[in-house]
């Protein structure tokens, strides 16, 4: 199919409409990167740059693209502009002549434009009206009865990125372009415009059989087909032109794909090519498909109702993170962009990304990466928080938005779950008893949005909200969480309860939960003037988008650790607390197995340098979370419950509860093992007081109460603040996983301070290097850095056990030689973070 790509081919210009002036501009793009490009604006992202570039919204852009048009695209009968993405309220021209009119982001368009073409030059016009002027105009009799995020209002009445509008983690941006590819397509009149595939999976799992349902733009009486299905770039099926009804395909000995965890990812390219009845050749869709089935079960069980996912028949604890766009300006994002964070997700050990309804359907190489790297993803429509329109229009667009991402996305292998949108359903309880509010809700997300599945896509299972419990008749109480559904659990954080009430609740599946802390110095520097670094400063409160979240920060961190002597001591311990409480939620949610079957934290990544809830910074380092992400999320685990507590007693005495220590095996790989457990009970002074081991057999799905430590003597005799327990989980010889169990808040431990902590650094090659650390006291999440050097550890914030080293593996962005590594190299642990 001849094409002219227009985003490379075009010479793009733009302007505000209300100036003559015409500037360079870059497709895929957006008026606010245009703008910083061509020097108009500054850096959105610096200090508080944002609040003075909210005039954007209010503009009307223009953008020109002036082209020649090959002759062979001339040629063919037919020729149509398509255009991937339009962001937002856009009037097209082409050659002077108005073409189409668009008011939905996540719609592509194809025009038919071959009577407007033009040997020589051609000029194509989009025009993009302000989108709030647009909000409004447009549906003025709707107006949501309550707003969670947009702090002007009324941004449900658009189909448009929630999450520009600002949120509680991001900066409000409502730009405008076109933010997808643009280009000019050619054909004989016909096109095959998708294929539909559906598995057949014999229960023995040795037989995959694929039908094929292909979708042509129109009807084409005696259309044939030929299919091929390769793997490793080896022929393993094929069909020579048969009709459409005969198209089916037996796998001969499949390769299924997995989660990552639970084995491997082969993915199968297909390609399907269509002829017609002349044998002339109308198109071809190609097509990267993993083998295997996956459904959200819910059936009746002991606790009420189950909410696992069964991938090949084999329930997965889901272990993930919420992802939100990964960048502001979401026009443009590369495959690099992706890669960063999501191979991340999947050295974190997790098998799973929420993707988060308030912001964009994202390209072919989010999903791709998925697909590679078995990261499910539990897929949300894009909708979030505050209630929409149910009028015709709305509903119209609504299902043509549904249409157009579910024919997009459906054939990909990590696509595990459609949900309908984020939050509306428990956040509207009262407006939705309004019939008005109830039958505009019931209209998008549970008839529009199933219709559009079940015509399209009825492979994968629909939710149609999260959280949502299964039905009104429930009342979104942690007490029915408990029994069926999935849930929000925010009394961490937004109520501020104690980081142990997440082991209140034995929920069934938890899709978000978080805490915040603060990003690194060198991320803060790219934002932050030297002179405005305080967090109650005008820069970094404008960084922090969450209304009292620096408060809830030092709140969180008082109750674990010390006052910091620094800022540098203060985004340490921000980033300690946050991995602690997420530690505490998703080791609870991974005891409770098989009665809670996920865990998905918010949030994995950022939009922009901000304080916020994520464990990979903008820039795209590792907060101390992701790296303890590594550690709890790990195939094979050992957790402690410590069921009692500290107190606070009248006059602010302390008392505790602790007394009992239980320690737990976690496992979720797929074949069994057999295991030993060890715990050792220490003095801060390095002196053993108890001892103990426990061969263990290992079994998926199985989270068993190995051993109960009744800690009264030794409380009684070394007391809580001068004791820690070493606990430890082998395999095969190797020690898969490790923590230390506090008896009382480390801010009471007199913890040891290291003199000297031994250092030695061996080159691997010019771009990776072996450290190794040891010390001479216990030293608590020791962490180092390299300031300037760009890397990545194989771990970080770890546990240093006295005189134990400890090697981490560094790989460098840029060569670097053993000299550089040792003058740039800093480190510390929790005690260093106090006077």
């Amino acid at each position: 199919m001849p094409l002219l790509d227009l985003a490379t081919a075009a010479r793009w210009r733009f302007r505000d409409t209300s100036a003559r002036a015409w500037l360079p501009a870059k497709v895929p793009g957006c008026v606010h990167t245009d703008l910083l490009r061509a020097e108009k604006i500054p850096d959105p992202f610096f200090g508080a740059n944002e609040l003075d570039l909210q005039w954007i919204e209010e503009r009307d852009w223009e953008y020109r693209a002036e082209f020649p048009v090959p002759v062979r695209l001339l040629a063919e009968p037919e020729v149509e502009l398509v255009a991937d993405g339009l962001d937002t309220v856009a009037t097209v021209f082409l050659n002077g002549k108005k073409i189409a009119a668009t008011d939905n982001m996540f719609i592509g368009h194809r025009w038919p434009v071959k009577p407007l073409l033009r040997a020589g030059a051609n000029e194509l016009r989009i025009v993009f009206g302000s989108a709030m002027r647009h909000i409004r105009e447009a549906r003025p009799d709707f107006t949501p009865p309550r707003e969670f995020q947009d702090f002007v209002g009324n941004s449900v009445r658009i189909r448009k990125q929630q999450c520009q509008f600002g949120w509680d983690w991001g900066p409000r941006f409502v730009t405008a372009g076109v933010w997808r590819g643009i280009r000019l397509e050619a054909h004989r009149g016909n096109r095959l415009a998708g294929v539909r595939v559906t598995q057949r999976h014999a229960a023995d799992g040795r037989r995959v059989t694929l039908s094929l349902a292909p979708e042509l733009a129109r009807p084409e009486p005696g259309a044939t087909y030929s299919v091929t299905l390769s793997l490793g770039g080896k022929i393993v099926a094929e069909i020579e032109n048969a009709d459409a009804a005969s198209l089916e395909l037996e796998v001969p000995r499949p390769r299924l794909w997995w989660p990552a965890g639970q084995g491997e990812q082969p993915l199968y390219d297909l390609v399907v090519t269509a002829r017609d009845a002349a044998g002339r050749e109308i198109g071809a869709v190609r097509q990267r498909i993993g083998l295997r089935t996956i459904v959200l079960d819910r059936h009746p069980d002991q606790w009420g109702e189950s909410f696992q996912f069964l991938v090949n028949g084999r329930a997965i604890f889901i272990k993930g993170a919420n992802w939100i766009p990964a960048h502001a300006f979401v026009a443009g994002l590369t495959r690099a962009d992706y890669a960063r964070d999501l191979r991340a997700a999947a050295l974190a050990n997790m098998n799973c990304v929420r993707l988060w309804g308030g912001g964009i359907y994202e390209s072919e190489d989010f999903y791709d990466l998925c697909d590679e790297l078995g990261l499910l993803v539990w897929h949300d429509f894009m909708f979030a928080c505050t209630l929409y329109p149910g009028d015709a229009a709305f509903l119209a667009s609504v299902r043509a938005e549904a249409e157009y991402q579910i024919k997009r996305i459906r054939h990909h292998a990590s696509l595990a779950l459609w949900c309908g949108n984020n939050e509306i359903a428990q956040l509207n309880v009262a407006a939705l008893a309004d019939p008005r509010y109830r039958r505009a809700y019931e209209d998008v997300f549970h008839r529009v949005l199933p219709q559009a599945l079940a015509e399209h896509d009825n492979a994968t299972s629909y939710w149609p909200s999260s959280q949502w419990q299964g039905g009104w008749e429930h009342n979104h109480s942690h007490e029915t969480a408990e029994k069926r559904g999935d849930t929000h659990y925010w009394d961490v954080w937004h109520a501020r309860h104690p980081v142990k009430s997440y082991e209140k609740w034995a929920f069934r599946f938890c899709s978000e939960f978080g805490m915040q802390s603060y990003c690194s110095l060198e991320t803060q520097a790219t934002f932050a003037p030297p002179d405005d670094t305080n967090v109650f400063g005008a820069t970094l409160e404008n960084h922090q988008k969450c209304k009292g979240g620096n408060q809830t920060i030092l709140h969180y961190i008082s109750q674990r650790y010390r006052f910091p002597k620094s800022q540098a001591a203060l985004i340490y311990l921000s980033q300690l607390s946050q991995a602690h409480c997420m530690q505490t939620g998703v080791e609870h949610y991974r005891r409770l197995m098989p009665r809670c079957m996920g865990a998905i934290y918010w949030q994995l990544n950022d939009c922009w340098p901000v304080a916020s809830w994520s464990s990979i910074e903008f820039t795209g380092r590792w907060k101390a979370l992701h790296h303890v992400a590594r550690r709890f999320n790990a195939p094979a685990l050992v957790s402690a419950h410590v069921p009692g507590d500290e107190i606070a007693a009248p006059g602010n005495r302390r008392a505790s509860t602790v007394r009992e220590v239980h320690l737990h095996t976690v496992y979720d790989a797929p074949r069994p093992a057999r295991g030993l457990l060890r715990w050792d009970l220490f003095t801060l002074e390095g002196d053993i007081v108890l001892s103990g081991r426990k061969p263990v057999r290992l079994r998926h799905g199985e989270s068993l109460r190995q051993k109960t430590l009744d800690l009264a003597h030794p409380l009684a005799r070394w007391s809580r603040d001068r004791l820690y327990l070493r606990i430890a989980l082998d395999v095969d010889g190797a020690t898969v996983s490790e923590d230390t169990v506090f008896l009382a808040p480390p801010r009471f431990l007199r913890l040891p301070r290291a003199k000297k902590t031994a250092v030695r650094i061996r080159l691997l090659s010019p771009t990776r290097a072996l450290l190794a650390f040891t010390s001479p006291v216990f030293q608590h999440r020791f962490a180092f850095d390299l300031p300037g050097l760009a890397h990545t550890a194989s771990d970080n914030y770890f546990e240093l056990y006295p005189h134990e080293k400890k090697e981490v593996v560094v790989e460098l962005a840029k060569p670097a030689t053993k000299a550089e590594l040792a003058r740039r190299l800093r480190h510390l642990s929790l005690a260093d973070t106090y006077d």
